[in-house]
């Protein structure tokens, strides 16, 4: 008689009761992603308050893309050597301070500092890691799981954005940026307990680098076709919609809208974008992430260059819906097409190399958009470009190589 020492792999029914870290993961990819995209709702009031320049001002924004982008690779390693759990804890301590720091900076260097690089190193901390424990705890409802944990990020425009405005009003940008930061430790440290690790047999499931599985090698990974494809794509896709997300608000305002009002039109791409999620994520574990992906890629191509047929409310919000519904449906896409391309024990680095390269491609936007505002004082090329690399986007992922089928769980 003989017994194997290896733990039976979990089935696909064990896997997918890991509720707990969806839920969490949802509430701070919300509050991370609301603090970072909170300051759209403060150009306007810093920019009257301090004089400096608002292509200086939406500086901050790309610094905080591009720490965020660098850092998710660092955060994604640890992940993988150190679970979720502790990288995840170390991005609340750090988003909390550098909110603090930044409602206390006197020059427009200092709060670049603060705001845009620790913000978005703390920012950084939570994507990669969680969606990657998200991917490989779920498995037959993966793209639901990872569609949750990514509708945090569209529910932050219907929450904080709302609630930074109406706070800047009564207190000013200030006030409301300490208030955010003290906010972050209260409502977050308490859920960090449930991002949990995920357990061994489960990270292991599905590793088949001899035998047609998913990419087993850190360094064969980030250099295959799938990967470059996959960052590429994802690259693209967020140049297209950062500038828009970021610079509709001060558009609408500039078309005679109050603030008050244009903050509702961000509140409305990240209500559609939360639907989106949820509508893209099911199609995707029916028809798979490709075709999906691509699709909305399209959708959201067309959208951004709509904002510039219209000039009145009821018309920014019907482009809203279309524009959030689309960019916010293809963001958990790309986690479905890393976890069939590659192991399982590499998702970490995998996302968080693919994370710095969409928020190289996020880092754009913001800057160009208001450069280009401040060079023509308009914000149309802005739109127009958005468009033509939205289209690009599309086509990068058509070329996304077709893999044998997700991930099975094998045997021990």
């Amino acid at each position: 008689m003989h017994a194997s020492s290896a733990p039976a792999a979990p089935t696909a029914p064990e896997l997918d009761r890991n509720w707990g870290l969806v839920a969490a993961g949802a509430l701070m990819t919300c509050v991370a992603i609301g603090v970072v995209f909170s300051l759209a709702v403060f150009l306007d009031p810093m920019g009257s308050d301090t004089g400096w320049s608002r292509a200086g001002i939406s500086a901050a924004m790309t610094l905080a893309f591009l720490s965020m982008g660098f850092s998710g690779v660092g955060w994604g390693t640890l992940s993988d050597r150190f679970g979720p759990r502790p990288v995840v804890l170390a991005g609340v301590v750090l988003l909390g301070l550098a909110s603090v720091l930044a409602s206390r900076a006197g020059t427009l260097l200092q709060f670049q500092a603060s705001f845009g690089v620790l913000i978005g190193v703390a920012a950084g901390a939570f994507f990669a890691p969680i969606i990657a424990a998200t991917t490989v705890s779920f498995e037959k409802r993966r793209g639901l799981a990872v569609a949750l944990v990514s509708a945090g990020m569209g529910v932050a425009p219907m929450t904080i954005a709302p609630l930074a405005g109406w706070l800047v009003t009564l207190y000013g940008w200030r006030a409301t940026m300490l208030g955010l930061g003290l906010g972050t430790w209260v409502v977050l440290l308490p859920f960090v307990h449930f991002i949990r690790a995920v357990p061994a047999a489960a990270s292991t499931a599905g590793a088949g680098p001899g035998a047609g599985g998913p990419v087993a090698r850190t360094r064969d990974a980030l250099r295959s076709p799938a990967f470059l494809v996959l960052g590429g794509a994802f690259f693209a896709c967020c140049a297209a919609h950062s500038g828009p997300i970021f610079h509709t608000v001060s558009y609408a305002t500039g078309c005679g809208l109050p603030l008050v009002a244009a903050v509702t039109i961000y509140s409305m791409e990240g209500a559609a974008g939360l639907g989106g999620r949820l509508l893209f994520g099911v199609l995707a574990d029916r028809y798979g992430a490709k075709p999906v992906l691509v699709a909305g890629l399209l959708v959201q191509a067309f959208a951004a260059v709509s904002y510039l047929a219209v000039n009145q409310l009821g018309g920014f919000y019907a482009v809203a819906i279309v524009f959030g519904a689309a960019y916010g449906g293809t963001m958990p896409l790309y986690a479905a097409l890393a976890r069939d391309a590659f192991d399982a024990r590499i998702q970490g680095t995998v996302l968080g190399a693919a994370t710095m390269l969409s928020s190289l491609g996020m880092a754009l936007g913001p800057f160009l958009g208001g450069w280009l505002y401040d060079r023509f004082g308009t914000y149309a090329w802005l739109y127009i470009g958005s468009m033509v690399v939205g289209l690009a986007a599309a086509g990068i992922a058509m070329l996304f190589p077709r893999t044998p089928g997700a991930t099975r769980l094998q045997p021990a």
